[in-house]
């Protein structure tokens, strides 16, 4: 079992044994129009994955999924009783809020501006960044991970909100595997690196380091996988 503590956040025990498999699939967004969801959501560009009605007309299904995430949303008619738009706190983890924001809005989106939080606290999953936070504009100054946003509504009003992750905390991944959905994903990160790089010079005199190959290797993983970053 595992203790991690982060920020101001109490102390999670994680076991590592004995542990069934369950990976989230699916989650349930409730629609008053289940055509304009439908439209909505295929403009944002995610995939869609299944459309199914019933023979009588009385269930209908469309399953969405983001780019690069290995959960869902489901929607349609007569799949859930909660109240159309009352699916808040929804987030979508990006490696670049600012170039999500702006593929969203390019897509006629209504998103609000890049904010970050006045204390450093980033929101949990019980204190969504929509409700009662005290909203900077623009990025978080040290470009932390977990703690720039930028958020927007379907039109029924969920919530959702970009998260710009770039580096993992211990203990939140479970894989040594580190994944890059686009090129432009994998392009950031090796900018990332040569930054990081650049300082690791600095430290060893300045001199040409030339197993930089290795050192770019060994930081791509360890962002990814909540590992310490090589110095």
């Amino acid at each position: 079992m595992s203790h991690s503590r982060v920020g101001g956040e109490t102390d999670i025990d994680t076991p590592k044994a004995h542990r069934v498999e369950m990976k989230l699939e699916v989650v349930v967004i409730p629609v008053s129009d289940v055509d304009r969801a439908k439209r909505f959501y295929g403009g944002l560009g995610w995939r869609l994955d299944a459309e199914y009605a019933s023979d009588d007309g009385y269930m209908r299904r469309i399953h969405f999924t983001p780019p690069g995430s290995g959960c869902s949303i489901l929607f349609g008619k007569n799949v859930t009783s909660a109240a159309p738009g009352s699916a808040q706190g929804l987030y979508l983890i990006v490696p670049d809020v600012d170039a999500a924001r702006k593929d969203l809005l390019s897509r006629g989106v209504n998103i609000s501006e890049v904010f970050h939080d006045a204390d450093g606290v980033y929101p949990g999953p019980d204190e969504p960044y929509l409700f009662g936070r005290i909203r900077v504009g623009g990025l978080d100054p040290a470009r932390s991970s977990y703690r720039s946003f930028a958020s927007f509504n379907d039109p029924d009003g969920n919530g959702w909100l970009l998260q710009e992750v770039t580096q993992r905390k211990a203990g939140r991944v479970d894989t040594d595997v580190a994944t890059f959905t686009s090129s432009k994903d994998l392009a950031a990160a090796l900018r990332r690196a040569r930054a990081a790089h650049g300082e690791h010079e600095k430290r060893i005199g300045g001199q040409r380091d030339e197993n930089w190959p290795d050192w770019y290797a060994e930081y791509l993983l360890c962002e990814q996988t909540g590992k310490e970053l090589p110095l």
